[in-house]
Order: C-alpha cells, then sequence, then structure tokens
C-alpha cells in the first residue's frame, strides 16, 4: 500500500458527511505547513448526521492499516488509502481532499 500522506488540514468525513480531525497530529512533521496524521491516537469526529436510534452518532475513529514503512514520532502515518473503522457505527472514514506532494508506503 502506498499514498499521499494526510495531514491535520485533509478533508476527512465519516459515512454521514461528520468532520473528522486528527486527535493529536505529530506536531514535529509539517505538510503544507499542517501538522502530519499518525494511526495513534485516531480521529475525533463532529457532526454526524446519524440519528442515536440508528447506532449513531459517529464520535471517533481509529486508522486499522496506515504506512508500513514512514513513522512520525515512532507512530506509523496515515496514508491516503490507509483503512479505518469509527466507533460505535463500524463505518469507515473517507478521504476526499488531502496535500499531493508527499508519498509515503
Amino acid at each position: 500500500m502506498s499514498g499521499f500522506l494526510l495531514h491535520s488540514g485533509a478533508t476527512v468525513l465519516c459515512a454521514h458527511t461528520g468532520q473528522a480531525r486528527p486527535n493529536s497530529p505529530d506536531q514535529r512533521v509539517l505538510l503544507g505547513g499542517q501538522p502530519a496524521a499518525t494511526q495513534p491516537p485516531g480521529y475525533l469526529v463532529s457532526g454526524c448526521t446519524l440519528p442515536t436510534n440508528a447506532g449513531g452518532p459517529c464520535v471517533s475513529a481509529q486508522w486499522v492499516v496506515a504506512a508500513s514503512r514512514v513513522k512520525l514520532g515512532g507512530q506509523p502515518a496515515v496514508l491516503r488509502d490507509s483503512q479505518s473503522v469509527c466507533v460505535p457505527t463500524g463505518t469507515p472514514l473517507q478521504i476526499s481532499v488531502c496535500q499531493t506532494r508527499v508519498k509515503g508506503v
């Protein structure tokens, strides 16, 4: 798996259009002037439109697959094609916009 690295300004949404942001991006590595995202500690989701009676809303997400060769502060970097799962719905995050200069494996 290879893809562009994600940063804190990337547009990442839950399946129900909630905005997802990195919980604690790596402040030492900047991509386009914005901190890079790492696999742990995950993402926080806000604005999810899935109602409570339907199992929602999405409140957080964890990356289950990330970069295998690129580490930031000892943690795997999040790539555009990384796989995730939202809590409590189990749906994946959708990455629609990210930086396109730095790639990783």
